[in-house]
Order: C-alpha cells, then sequence, then structure tokens
C-alpha cells in the first residue's frame, strides 16, 4: 500500500514537471523570433506597459508596442528584464495606443494608421526581420542586413555598436546632443553650443589626415574608445569603473541633464559605470537660467541676489529656444531697450575654454563689445588675464568662483523679469489684505466695548425708532460729538 502511493506521488509529480516545462515552453515561444512578410500586429487594449511582438534568441531583448503617456505608444526594442527602451523609432507624429495603429512587414517593416499611412517605415525590400542578442534590429534580404537599427540611435549607444560621424544621440527631452567632429567627440547643447570636448590622446594610434573619419565604440572592456582605422587600435580610451573587468552587457546613454553616462548589467539591475561630466557646476543646466551654482556641494543660486531661486532656474522662459533682437527699438541703449542688465562679480563660465573669447583692455571695453552687439546676451572678463568671454546664447547656469576679478555682464528680458516677481507682487496684495483685515477687525472690537459700556441692547440698535430729521444740522453735530466722546473712553481702556 505504501510503495503505491509513493508510486502514485512519483506520477504526479512527472506530470507538474511536464506540463510547468511545457508551459514554459510555450510561453518562451509564444514570441517569434523572425518576423516574415505578411506579418501585421496592432496594439491590444489589455496589454499594458509593453506588448512584445519579436524576440531575441536569448530572450534578452524585445521590440514591440511601449506604452506612452497612457493612450500613445512608442516601437521600442527593450531589455527585458529592466525594461529599459535601448532604441526607439522616430516616426512622423507619436502613434495612438489603439487597433487603428498597425505594425505589418511587406518587405519594409512598417507602422501605420488611417489617417498618415505611413508613420514610420525602414523603406526596404527585405524577406525577414530579425533582433540580435546585441539589442540590434535588423531586415534582411538572402541573410543579408539591408537596414538596422544599430544605424539610427536614439539616445543609446550599446556595446559593440559603432558610432559614426553622420549619427547623433539626442537626450529624450531633445536639449542636448553627441556628435562627432573631425577629431573630437562632443556634447551640444541645443544642437549648437558645445560645452563638452573630448580629443583623442593618442592612447594607442594617432588621428592622422586623410585615413577617414573617426568613429566611436563602448567596448566590453569597460571603456568608450574612439578609433579611426578598423586595426582595433583606438586613438582614445575613456575607461569606465570595470575597466578590465568582467561585465554582462554595457552601454552609455545621453541623459536630461546633458550628462554621458555608462551602465552596466550586474544581474539584477542596471550600475552607474561611467560619467563624462563628474562635477555638478559643470553641467550647462544644473541651476537653470541666470542660475549660480557654487562648487563643493553648497547648491543653486541666483546671479541676482534679490531673486529666489526655483528648481527650473531664476527667470522664467528663458530657455534654449528663447532668442530675438535684444536691441532697442530707438536704437542700442536707447530708452525702449528690451532688456535690463545683470552684473555679479566672481563669476564664469562652466566651459569657459569652449567659450569665444578675445582679448581687450579692460572690464568696461569687454561689456561694451556685448551691449553694442544684438546677438550677445552676456560677457565674462578676467581682470588676470584679460580674457573676454562673449555669450551669445540665452544665459544659464554660471559658476561662482568667489574670485572678484572675475565679472560679469548679462542681459535679461524685461518681461522675463515681471514674470519672475509675480510672488513679489502676490505677497504684497496679501500683506494688504491682511492690514485691512486687522483694522476692521480692530475697529469692530472698539465699537462692541462701546454698546457693552452704554448698555445698548443688540435690538435697541438695530431697531427704527421714532423718526429723526437726518438733515438737521444740530441733530448731526450731537450725534457726531456723542460718537467721538463714546469711542475715545472706549478705546482708551481696552
Amino acid at each position: 500500500m505504501f510503495n503505491m502511493l509513493q508510486t502514485h506521488h512519483l506520477q504526479f509529480l512527472a506530470i507538474l514537471f511536464l506540463y510547468t516545462l511545457t508551459c514554459s515552453e510555450t510561453a518562451t515561444t509564444s514570441i517569434p523570433q523572425e518576423l516574415h512578410i505578411g506579418f501585421s500586429v496592432t496594439p491590444e487594449s489589455w496589454t499594458t506597459p509593453f506588448q512584445a511582438v519579436l524576440s531575441d534568441h536569448s530572450g534578452n531583448f524585445s521590440l514591440g508596442f511601449l506604452r506612452v503617456n497612457q493612450n500613445q505608444l512608442a516601437l521600442a526594442v527593450l531589455h527585458v528584464a529592466s525594461s529599459e527602451p535601448f532604441w526607439v523609432a522616430n516616426p512622423s507624429h507619436a502613434p495612438s495606443w489603439s487597433d487603428n495603429t498597425r505594425l505589418f512587414f511587406n518587405g519594409s517593416l512598417v507602422l501605420s494608421d488611417p489617417e498618415t499611412l505611413v508613420l514610420w517605415s525602414t523603406a526596404t525590400n527585405g524577406d525577414r526581420v530579425v533582433l540580435l542578442n546585441s539589442s540590434n534590429l535588423q531586415v534582411h534580404h538572402n541573410g543579408i542586413p539591408l537596414w538596422e537599427s544599430f544605424h539610427f540611435p536614439k539616445n543609446t549607444l550599446v556595446q559593440d555598436q559603432n558610432f559614426t560621424s553622420n549619427m547623433t544621440l539626442l537626450s529624450s527631452n531633445g536639449i542636448y546632443s553627441m556628435r562627432l567632429g573631425n577629431d573630437f567627440m562632443g556634447l551640444y547643447e541645443n544642437h549648437v553650443q558645445l560645452y563638452w570636448k573630448r580629443t583623442p590622446l593618442g592612447a594607442k594610434a594617432e588621428v592622422k589626415e586623410g585615413q577617414g573619419p573617426i568613429y566611436a565604440r563602448v567596448n566590453p572592456e569597460g571603456y568608450l574608445g574612439m578609433y579611426q582605422t578598423t586595426d582595433e587600435k583606438p586613438t582614445d580610451v575613456q575607461k569606465f569603473n570595470t575597466f578590465q573587468q568582467t561585465s554582462s552587457f554595457l552601454f552609455v546613454r545621453l541623459e536630461p541633464d546633458g550628462n554621458l553616462k555608462g551602465y552596466y548589467w550586474d544581474g539584477s539591475t542596471w550600475q552607474l559605470n561611467y560619467q563624462a561630466i563628474t562635477e555638478a557646476c559643470d553641467l550647462p543646466r544644473s541651476c537653470g537660467s541666470y542660475g549660480l551654482c557654487t562648487p563643493g556641494g553648497s547648491g543653486c543660486s541666483c546671479l541676482e541676489n534679490r531673486t529666489r531661486f526655483e528648481p527650473d532656474g531664476c527667470f522664467k522662459d528663458v530657455g534654449g529656444e528663447s532668442s530675438g533682437d535684444l536691441c532697442s527699438s530707438e536704437g542700442i541703449g536707447g530708452s525702449k531697450s528690451s532688456y535690463w542688465v545683470l552684473r555679479r562679480t566672481g563669476v564664469e563660465a562652466p566651459h569657459k575654454e569652449l567659450v569665444r573669447h578675445l582679448t581687450t583692455s579692460s572690464w568696461a571695453d569687454c561689456e561694451g563689445l556685448c551691449q553694442n552687439n544684438c546677438s550677445c546676451w552676456g560677457a565674462l572678463y578676467s581682470n588676470a588675464t584679460g580674457f573676454c568671454y562673449m555669450l551669445d546664447y540665452p544665459i544659464q547656469t554660471m559658476v561662482g568662483t568667489g574670485d572678484g576679478s572675475k565679472v560679469g555682464y548679462f542681459k535679461v528680458k524685461k518681461e522675463e523679469r515681471g514674470k519672475n516677481r509675480v510672488w513679489i507682487r502676490v505677497g504684497v496684495v496679501v500683506t494688504v489684505l491682511v492690514g485691512v483685515g486687522v483694522i476692521i477687525i480692530g475697529t469692530g472690537f472698539c465699537v462692541t466695548r462701546w454698546r457693552k459700556r452704554r448698555g445698548v441692547k443688540e435690538e435697541e440698535w438695530g431697531s427704527p425708532g421714532p423718526y429723526k430729521n437726518l438733515g438737521s444740522a444740530s441733530f448731526r453735530f450731537i450725534e457726531m460729538s456723542n460718537a467721538h466722546d463714546a469711542r475715545g473712553d472706549a478705546c482708551a481702556q481696552s
């Protein structure tokens, strides 16, 4: 009997194991690993926040619909374990999460909706779509890749992905970008203002003219390298914390604060591995517009001491998109100037070595150059060197130095100052209202005490009484005399 029970128990466990294995295989194989001509899929309303449509062979990455802003979607490649997007398509406009949006493959991988028909397409004539275990999405024809996502990065560069001079990394907020020059890697604000530059240091090879442009790549050994030829000898090495250590997967990303950061997967989370900019004050907008960043963790303040610092800066709406003629309508420096002037000592630009500068004989000459320039937003001058730094872009964060020989001249649009000081006007109004309220309450208190002292009852105070000729001069004189004496006595005793 006991043996029979053991046999039944073992059979049950075997059936349970086979059932679990079958379910696991079904779950992992339900997502295709290749897409062929005729494939079509629409978003499912019950799927949140990601609907996978294609998987790599390892199961580490998936292509699918990523929910954005509740009712919109993005076509993205995600790292499955962390739900971290590594690549996102760039459609003509944001598609809606509905069955009107469709992804299909007809030789081209196409994202469409009924209104615009084609939102995004690979524009190829392939026979299948595959997702490699490197997160690279490819369209093939007879095994040859015709198109790959590695050629169209968004804000992320993964290991072994070549970043060339015709590519751009763009931060998710669209403010910052990374590009390669002829012999350097640069970070830009609003695609124009260079705020970080890395020139190859000739680690193992030198950049040579006539041998083609440079390219960058995240090396699995733990560094971001710049190369010029295919001989795998980097011209520059930016070491990660895991340099020459074994890491499962590496990537770098241009973050919304403008910093380029590297990460590695430790099996459960992404760990910070590298930062191009290590000092917070060196970030272009660490303290916002017209902000002052003090090194050493002292925090942010405003270039104008009387202005209260707020997280997005000291003057509203003075971002990278702000532009316009800074000259007056009646000539430079006229009475109708569109800006007011802010001066501050002990300041410098966070990336002054990249700012256009020239030598002037005095601070007055430096300031005059900016004042007479309609596109100049500010100027910085160093008495020690005579360098005059011209700021041809809206003023963002400056760095506090404590050195009185370094002075700054900044233009602020008049309407921006008014917007920022609304809180001051509100405070004045509130103060006046509170003062009026106190006066009314105090007057009521005095009147109440006078009525009690005179023995006037509430019903007598408000009763009509006999008719009095209010127009009589003698009556008005008596009433005013009595009221004045009574109020004086009451307030004197209170």
